[in-house]
Order: C-alpha cells, then structure tokens, then sequence
C-alpha cells in the first residue's frame, strides 16, 4: 500500500471510496447539491436575477443571496422557506421516498 504522502490524488480516492462512513457522506452532498443545482437552474432557466426573486418572495436580496449560499454549506432552509423560492421562481416543490 502506498504511503500517503506518494499517493496519487487517485488513489486517495479509491482508499476513501472504501470507508462506507465516506460513502454515506457523499451521498448526503450529492442530494443536497442536486438541490441547489435544480434551484440555480431554475432561476436562470426563468431569467431570474437574486434581486428579482428577493422582490418575488418579499425579502431583501441578501436573503436570497444567504439562502443559496446556505444550500452548499449543508444549511437547508426551512420547507416554508423552499416553497416561497419555488413560488417565486415558478416551480413547486415535490418531495417523493424512493
């Protein structure tokens, strides 16, 4: 086995991808980033500024702003909170166990 200061960026991967604990993790960022991947898109997608959106949900800009930014620190708004940015940006919100 190599040692870790000769490992490849690679190879630290392949070990880490064989801790189930890391899995799991990177899981939970998976689903939480193709979150803020879908909201993002979204808004572009209606061509929709953090500003416009602000107005939308009746918020100052920097709401929206800390709401995005919250998406990728794993700070997941409230439901009542995701709902109104949907609203705002034209989607709903659609929860499913799979």
């Amino acid at each position: 086995m190599a040692d870790r200061t000769s490992m490849t960026h690679e190879e630290m991967i392949a070990r880490w991808k064989e801790n189930p604990d890391f899995c799991n993790a990177v899981k939970e960022l998976d689903d939480q980033y193709a979150l803020l991947d879908a909201a993002l898109a979204a808004r572009k997608e209606q061509q929709l500024s953090q500003s416009d959106v602000a107005k939308r949900m009746q918020l100052p800009r920097s709401a929206v702003c800390r709401l995005e930014a919250n998406l990728k620190e794993e700070k997941l708004p409230t439901f009542a909170v995701l709902q109104r940015y949907a609203h705002a940006i034209g989607k709903k919100i659609e929860i499913r166990l799979i």
